[in-house]
């Protein structure tokens, strides 16, 4: 027994050694690419969160980054963004265009600052085509400047929130409206007044055609009353003659 007690010690020592080694080698567990995760450590992208959970593109992205080797850029909009827009702006477009707007901020390759500088335009988005001008988002570099423009808003990434080798998510101070769902149309030509109606002239022609007219009326009246009359006269006479004869 006294043996075993030296033997303690020991035993006590190499479990300690063992526990330690097995710490050191077994890896640190990494969770997988998560994008609100990466927006809430951020702060400040409370808007753009709720607009991904609630049309599900939170999770598309999250699928796509774990699952496959295609990158992904995220142009996300800050919560002062969404808040200078128009009010009533998301609510005036429903469910499928909420999606399409928050689908038009994500470009399906992964682009680090630098290579926006030979990008070519427009950039692709996962709104849909954008060489068809409904959903175009053109790109302009000055050094490490990128400047951003949809055709209804311009704006700059504001700042880089996170990079790896699948996902770079970068800060846009301007929510991105593409022109499909905002864009201004032409107002539709207004309708040529009909012309206000005037009252009719009178018609000097007329009136003075008529003169005549008359005039040669009464004429003829006058002309046959005198003929009337000397008819008239002349029976008397004829009678008043026959009558002396007697």
């Amino acid at each position: 027994m006294a043996k075993l007690f030296h033997f303690l010690p020991l035993v006590f020592l190499f479990l300690i050694q063992t526990i330690s080694v097995s710490a050191q080698v077994a890896p640190a567990p990494v969770g997988p690419t998560n994008i609100t995760q990466v927006l809430e450590k951020a702060g400040q992208f409370t808007t753009l969160i709720k607009l991904l959970k609630a049309t599900q593109i939170a999770d598309r992205i999250n699928s796509q980054l774990n699952n496959s080797n295609q990158g992904l850029t995220v142009f996300a909009p800050t919560d002062n963004a969404f808040s200078s827009l128009k009010a009533g702006t998301l609510n005036s477009i429903n469910s499928q265009d909420q999606m399409q707007l928050v689908q038009f901020h994500i470009l399906p390759t992964l682009y680090t600052i630098s290579q926006f500088q030979t990008a070519s335009n427009p950039l692709h988005t996962q709104a849909g085509n954008s060489d068809d001008g409904e959903y175009p988002l053109n790109v302009t570099t000055s050094g490490n400047q990128v400047n951003l423009t949809t055709g209804v808003v311009d704006t700059t990434v504001s700042n880089t929130i996170y990079t790896d080798n699948q996902l770079a998510v970068y800060q846009v101070d301007k929510v991105l409206l593409p022109m499909k769902l905002f864009g201004s149309t032409a107002p539709a030509a207004a309708p040529a007044e009909a012309p206000a109606p005037t009252k009719p002239e009178k018609n000097v022609r007329a009136g003075a055609a008529d003169s005549p007219s008359g005039s040669s009326d009464t004429s003829a009246d006058a002309s046959n009353a005198v003929t009337f009359k000397v008819s008239f006269a002349l029976v008397v006479a004829v009678i008043l003659a026959v009558v002396s004869c007697f």
